[in-house]
Protein backbone atom coordinates (compact mmCIF):
# COMPACT_ATOMS: atom_id res chain seq x y z
CA UNK A 1 0.00 0.00 0.00
CA UNK A 2 2.84 2.39 0.85
CA UNK A 3 4.49 1.59 -2.43
CA UNK A 4 1.27 2.41 -4.32
CA UNK A 5 0.95 5.77 -2.53
CA UNK A 6 4.58 6.61 -3.31
CA UNK A 7 4.04 5.68 -6.95
CA UNK A 8 0.95 7.93 -7.21
CA UNK A 9 2.78 10.86 -5.61
CA UNK A 10 5.65 10.48 -8.09
CA UNK A 11 3.25 10.37 -11.05
CA UNK A 12 1.42 13.49 -9.86
CA UNK A 13 4.70 15.33 -9.33
CA UNK A 14 5.94 14.38 -12.79
CA UNK A 15 2.64 15.45 -14.38
CA UNK A 16 2.69 18.83 -12.67
CA UNK A 17 6.29 19.42 -13.79
CA UNK A 18 5.39 18.51 -17.36
CA UNK A 19 2.44 20.92 -17.35
CA UNK A 20 4.64 23.69 -15.96
CA UNK A 21 7.29 23.08 -18.64
CA UNK A 22 4.75 23.31 -21.45
CA UNK A 23 3.30 26.60 -20.23
CA UNK A 24 6.77 28.04 -19.75
CA UNK A 25 7.65 27.32 -23.39
CA UNK A 26 4.43 28.90 -24.66
CA UNK A 27 5.44 32.22 -23.09
CA UNK A 28 8.89 32.28 -24.68
CA UNK A 29 9.16 34.14 -28.00
CA UNK A 30 10.12 32.02 -31.00
CA UNK A 31 8.87 28.74 -29.54
CA UNK A 32 5.45 27.53 -30.57
CA UNK A 33 3.61 24.32 -29.91
CA UNK A 34 1.94 23.71 -33.26
CA UNK A 35 -0.83 21.23 -33.89
CA UNK A 36 -0.14 18.00 -35.67
CA UNK A 37 -1.03 18.55 -39.38
CA UNK A 38 -2.16 14.94 -39.73
CA UNK A 39 -4.84 15.56 -37.11
CA UNK A 40 -5.97 18.71 -38.91
CA UNK A 41 -7.34 16.59 -41.80
CA UNK A 42 -10.87 15.22 -41.33
CA UNK A 43 -12.49 12.55 -43.49
CA UNK A 44 -16.29 12.27 -43.26
CA UNK A 45 -18.78 10.63 -43.38
CA UNK A 46 -17.14 7.35 -42.54
CA UNK A 47 -18.63 5.01 -43.72
CA UNK A 48 -19.42 6.83 -46.97
CA UNK A 49 -22.12 5.97 -49.49
CA UNK A 50 -22.07 8.59 -52.25
CA UNK A 51 -19.49 11.24 -51.37
CA UNK A 52 -16.50 11.47 -49.05
CA UNK A 53 -15.58 14.92 -47.73
CA UNK A 54 -11.96 15.78 -46.98
CA UNK A 55 -11.53 18.83 -44.76
CA UNK A 56 -7.98 20.24 -44.66
CA UNK A 57 -7.85 22.99 -42.05
CA UNK A 58 -4.22 24.05 -42.49
CA UNK A 59 -3.88 23.63 -46.28
CA UNK A 60 -5.47 25.35 -49.29
CA UNK A 61 -7.86 22.85 -50.92
CA UNK A 62 -6.93 23.94 -54.47
CA UNK A 63 -3.33 22.80 -54.01
CA UNK A 64 -4.06 19.47 -52.29
CA UNK A 65 -3.70 16.33 -54.39
CA UNK A 66 -5.87 13.32 -53.55
CA UNK A 67 -5.29 9.73 -54.65
CA UNK A 68 -7.57 6.84 -53.79
CA UNK A 69 -6.30 3.29 -53.32
CA UNK A 70 -8.01 -0.04 -52.75
CA UNK A 71 -7.15 -2.00 -49.62
CA UNK A 72 -4.53 -3.95 -51.62
CA UNK A 73 -2.90 -0.77 -52.93
CA UNK A 74 -4.32 -0.40 -56.45
CA UNK A 75 -4.89 3.23 -57.40
CA UNK A 76 -8.51 4.02 -58.29
CA UNK A 77 -9.79 6.81 -60.53
CA UNK A 78 -12.38 9.02 -58.82
CA UNK A 79 -13.85 12.46 -59.37
CA UNK A 80 -13.06 15.14 -56.82
CA UNK A 81 -14.06 18.77 -56.54
CA UNK A 82 -13.21 21.72 -54.33
CA UNK A 83 -16.18 22.61 -52.12
CA UNK A 84 -14.62 25.62 -50.42
CA UNK A 85 -11.26 27.00 -49.35
CA UNK A 86 -10.47 24.04 -47.04
CA UNK A 87 -12.73 21.19 -48.18
CA UNK A 88 -12.84 18.72 -51.06
CA UNK A 89 -15.55 16.26 -52.07
CA UNK A 90 -14.77 12.87 -53.62
CA UNK A 91 -17.40 10.84 -55.49
CA UNK A 92 -17.31 7.26 -54.14
CA UNK A 93 -20.79 6.21 -55.29
CA UNK A 94 -19.45 3.98 -58.09
CA UNK A 95 -16.91 2.14 -55.91
CA UNK A 96 -17.58 -1.38 -54.66
CA UNK A 97 -18.29 -1.74 -50.94
CA UNK A 98 -15.17 -2.18 -48.83
CA UNK A 99 -12.22 -0.41 -47.25
CA UNK A 100 -10.16 2.15 -49.15
CA UNK A 101 -7.26 4.50 -48.46
CA UNK A 102 -7.20 8.14 -49.46
CA UNK A 103 -3.80 9.84 -49.69
CA UNK A 104 -3.67 13.61 -49.11
CA UNK A 105 -0.57 15.41 -50.40
CA UNK A 106 0.55 19.03 -50.58
CA UNK A 107 3.74 19.82 -52.49
CA UNK A 108 4.37 23.26 -50.93
CA UNK A 109 4.24 22.19 -47.28
CA UNK A 110 5.50 18.65 -48.03
CA UNK A 111 2.48 17.32 -46.13
CA UNK A 112 1.53 13.69 -46.73
CA UNK A 113 -1.15 11.71 -44.94
CA UNK A 114 -3.07 8.51 -45.64
CA UNK A 115 -6.51 7.81 -44.18
CA UNK A 116 -8.69 4.71 -44.23
CA UNK A 117 -12.44 4.82 -44.85
CA UNK A 118 -15.26 2.39 -45.48
CA UNK A 119 -17.49 2.59 -48.56
CA UNK A 120 -20.94 1.04 -48.01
Amino acid sequence: MRLLKLFLVLILAAASQLGWAQTAHQDEPGISLERDPIKSVQIFPNPATEFLHVKVEDLPAEKVKLTLHSIIGNQMEVESEVVNEHELRVKVKDLASGYYFIAVKDAESKFRGTYKFLKR
